[in-house]
């Protein structure tokens, strides 16, 4: 409210920042993590935490070796500022051409501070404040604080219960003549849903027939971070294969298992028309908004890190091992076909008073309303298989508790 006629506003704090700390998610997710005492709790000997994708296990020893090369320098400029390393993009370039088949070049990638920042960067270069971007639900849970802080408006659909896939209808009905973006995750945090290509066909069409009655592009953002981490019989296929005007955004936090590096990037496929005018207006935020560029010794450490990846078979032992466990009690969970995470149905309705359950027995989880979708809970499996072990007795334990 503003001030009246001889009153002050003593607000310390803007509007925009004050919206973006009320967002359900984003206030949930920092309650969590900062004021609930899990910073600490998580530490205490014999809890067993399946909260945060955050490593478990000491980093992959050629991880840690290909930042320490990258961080000697090799001329007086080392550390200079940095935009793009052209080493940097042909090497995302190439390894992206094995993912996602189509024949990407690196002047159509842009390195970025992370997955966050990629999202971030294709919201403010494609939508201007007011524009509405739609998702689905589950999100993952900060879609809403980066739309918000970008000046965009929220569109919230839900996914199909039953397949976790995209629920066409739902996204048709919810675009309007202030329709700018549609976010596809895929394969998506929290659910391990991958979209078949049916899907991702089918969505291409409904847009371009909705960007035609509108007489304005609505663009996809494709955030991309898991596209290498798929599981045996599943074949992943992005958006940007079947809709022209897509930006893609990866991370490269999630296949290394090392979200604290902050290091990824947007991507612009071959087909997408006005591609120049987009990467000027990507840079130009890049340096407006404080240099959102990865750090110089990011950058040259690329073209090995390209090489490396999480062991994808490993995770999926631990998979099968958990979600067959799971069923075995009693819980009602979904095989994920990629990610590092599962997705079950809470036993309570109240799935926050099942996830404080667990966390008395020593089980950190998250509840399903920090992903705006009640009645379930996520299990992140970049824990150990010993913890997994570990847990299962507590999950047998706490289900019969409140099945009794």
């Amino acid at each position: 409210m503003r001030p009246t006629l001889g009153e002050v506003d003593d607000r310390p704090v803007s509007e925009r920042s004050a919206r973006i700390g009320e967002a359900g998610p984003f206030r949930m997710l920092f309650e969590f993590a900062r004021k609930s005492g899990y910073q600490q709790r998580r530490l205490e000997p014999g809890v067993l935490d399946f909260t945060f994708g955050d490593p478990h296990e000491m980093p992959i020893p050629e991880y840690v070796e290909a930042l320490r090369a990258a961080a000697v320098p090799g001329d007086e400029l080392w550390f200079a500022y940095k935009f793009s390393l052209v080493e940097a993009q042909e090497a995302a370039a190439e390894s992206l051409r094995r993912v996602v088949d189509l024949p990407w070049t690196g002047d159509r990638i842009r390195m970025t501070t992370g997955g966050f920042g990629a999202i971030t960067l294709a919201m403010k270069s494609l939508a201007d404040p007011g524009d509405e971007v739609v998702y689905s639900l589950p999100p993952w849970f900060l879609y809403e604080a980066l739309a918000l802080e970008a000046g965009l408006v929220p569109v919230k659909v839900r996914i199909d219960p039953e397949t976790f896939d995209l629920d066409l209808d739902a996204i048709a009905a919810a675009i309007t003549p202030r329709t700018r973006l549609v976010v596809v995750n895929s394969p998506n945090n929290p659910t391990g849903r991958v979209y078949p290509e049916s899907t991702l066909r089918a969505l291409a069409d409904l847009l371009e027939a909705a960007s035609a009655r509108n007489g304005r592009r609505i663009y996809v953002i494709s955030d991309e971070p898991y596209n290498r981490i798929v599981f045996e019989g599943v074949t992943f296929r992005s958006p940007a294969e079947f809709y022209a005007h897509t930006v893609l955004c990866y991370s490269y936090g999630k296949t290394l298992l090392a979200p604290g590096q902050r290091l990824g990037y947007l991507a612009l496929p071959p087909q997408l028309p006005d591609a120049d005018q987009v990467i000027d207006a990507v840079e130009s935020l890049q340096v407006a908004a404080g240099w959102l560029f990865p750090n110089a010794v990011m950058q040259y450490a690329v073209p090995r890190l390209e090489t490396l990846s999480l062991d994808v078979a490993h995770l999926q032992a631990k998979r099968d091992r958990m979600t067959a466990a799971l069923r075995e009690m009693g819980y009602d969970v979904a095989t994920p076909e990629g990610t590092f995470y599962l997705f079950p149905r809470s036993p309570l309705p109240d799935d926050e008073a099942f996830v404080a359950r667990l966390a008395e027995a020593g089980v950190l989880v998250m509840p399903g309303r920090l992903f705006e979708t009640p009645g379930y809970f996520r299990i992140c499996l970049t824990a150990t298989m010993e913890t997994i072990e570990a847990s299962l007795p507590r999950f047998a334990q706490v289900l019969e508790q409140v099945s009794g």
